[in-house]
């Protein structure tokens, strides 16, 4: 009898569900054309069908997935025309079709930002913040909780990276928690995990440069509108959300979770013996801190006092600590840390979302799906709410947000020019939209930074999903309420 390995049922899975993942995308190439869409429009579905039973099964890693999308177009989209009455396109027309993605400024926005994560990793900077701020807030279930969500705040702010943020942020959380005689598994450990995990995907929401799906997003937009959103105006933007969110988490992990913090004045002396250990800031750390100013201020003022938009301020920033002396890392230390499959995955992303918008099959689509929800006759706020609610309900499948804003931003784009709005309502809508993308609140599986978090054994999916799902229905009603009210005094909708 053959012996089968612990990793075979796992590695035969996924063989399944890739498997399905291609005969799902052939089916569709087989299917006879619908009306109203082309030969290269139905294969953008088809490729869409695909990625979509990938991304959710998670059978291959996300840059496998890029490579297997962008191998995939080309043996569908060769031989056909991209639009009506153009020419059938050779195998490297299409290609050069699905590398388009790779020239947009929004991934070189996402590698420079990942280089700067690695910097603040390298240097030890993210985990001296994150220690400075939970031994100066007190130890109390209030107080710590309030801690675990400025830290996050704070590195939210210079890490996009959701990931890179949350790992950080684990070890300090697990050290306050077992510094206090606690398990991880307590009410303090599993509220100080959640919130660390929830606070990640508002904050997500609250800095432009916060998570590489604002940026996918943002792309889109700039392709179908001509204009874009500097760092400011979203931060502006959606302070009101985030800030009532911000609250609406402090107080339900407190209603629901009930941390409980014994008297021990052993947690403040671990804590201040944690930041001891960190020594002096080095020369470095105080390069990095330099430089990292200078990045929010220019950031924070493009448009305003300079004309610089966010990716040449990030990639002059990235240059700086690159350099001898000036710098705080070398070129061969960063490539080896920054996560290049994250990079390609959001490349091939946009080339999705750009095949789906030139072949017609994002209108297509977006016609037979929400068109059918009669949108048009309603006013803006219940449109937001409506969309929102589709967006919130297919996340529930999703594991990548990037993933996630490639499959629906488009097609939210292609729905909302048929609306009865102006333009500027129409793009207010839509970066609304960009905004619920970062709704990973109800499951663990929605978020790597909720799996990360998860990982550690402090908390069950039912108290995560208990705390999600009153967050979830909490923004849905301040989504609505704002879009009634804030938003359009600001000139937003």
């Amino acid at each position: 009898m053959l012996l089968m390995s612990p990793g075979e049922p796992t590695s035969n899975r996924k063989l399944a569900w890739l498997g399905v993942a291609i005969l799902a995308y052939i089916a569709v190439l087989m299917l006879p054309t619908p009306a109203g869409l082309t030969p290269s429009g139905q294969t953008a579905l088809g490729l869409l069908v695909l990625v979509i039973i990938v991304w959710i099964s998670e059978c291959i890693s996300p840059a496998a997935s890029a490579v297997l999308l962008i191998g995939a177009a080309v043996l569908g989209l060769m031989g056909k025309p991209l639009t009506d009455g153009a020419r059938p396109m050779t195998s490297g027309q299409a290609l050069g079709q699905m590398l388009s993605g790779f020239s947009s400024s929004a991934v070189l926005l996402v590698a420079g930002a990942l280089f700067l994560a690695v910097a603040l990793k390298l240097t030890g900077l993210d985990r001296r913040v994150a220690l400075l701020v939970m031994s100066r807030v007190g130890i109390s279930p209030a107080r710590l909780t309030l801690g675990a969500m400025i830290v996050g705040f704070v590195l939210a702010l210079f890490i996009p990276s959701a990931t890179a943020r949350v790992g950080a942020v684990i070890p300090i959380m697990v050290g306050i928690t077992t510094a206090l005689g606690l398990p991880v598994t307590s009410s303090l450990g599993a509220t100080l995990m959640i919130v660390t995990a929830q606070a990640c995907s508002i904050f997500n929401m609250a800095v432009k440069t916060g998570a590489a799906q604002n940026l996918i997003s943002l792309s889109f937009m700039e392709q179908s509108f001509g204009r874009t959103i500097t760092w400011g105006e979203w931060f502006i933007t959606a302070l009101p959300f985030t800030l009532s969110m911000c609250v609406v988490l402090f107080v339900v992990a407190l209603v629901l979770l009930r941390p409980h913090v014994p008297p021990v004045e052993e947690a403040r002396q671990r804590l201040a013996d944690e930041v001891a250990t960190l020594g002096p800031v080095t020369p470095a750390e105080q390069r990095l801190m330099l430089v990292a100013l200078m990045l929010l201020v220019l950031w924070s003022t493009e448009g305003w006092l300079h004309p610089l938009d966010t990716t040449t301020t990030t990639q002059l920033g990235i240059a700086l600590l690159l350099m001898p002396r000036i710098g705080v890392m070398t070129w061969a230390q960063a490539e080896k840390q920054v996560p290049w499959g994250t990079v390609v995955l959001f490349a091939a992303g946009i080339s999705l979302g750009i095949l789906l918008s030139r072949t017609g099959a994002a209108n297509w689509l977006a016609g037979v799906t929400l068109g059918q929800l009669g949108l048009g006759n309603m006013e803006v706020y219940l449109v937001v709410g409506a969309l929102s609610l589709f967006s919130i309900l297919l996340h529930l499948g999703f594991a990548s947000a990037t993933g996630l804003a490639s499959t629906l931003i488009p097609i939210m784009i292609a729905f909302t020019q048929t609306l009865p709005f102006g333009q500027q309502t129409i793009f207010g809508i839509v970066m609304i939209q960009a905004m619920v993308v970062s709704f990973g609140f109800i499951l663990p599986t929605n978020a790597p930074q909720n799996m990360l978090c998860y990982s550690t054994g402090a908390f069950s999916v039912r108290e995560f999903a208990k705390v999600g799902i009153v967050l979830t229905i909490a923004g849905l009603a301040l989504l609505v309420l704002y879009s009634a009210t804030i938003w359009p005094m600001m000139g937003v909708l």
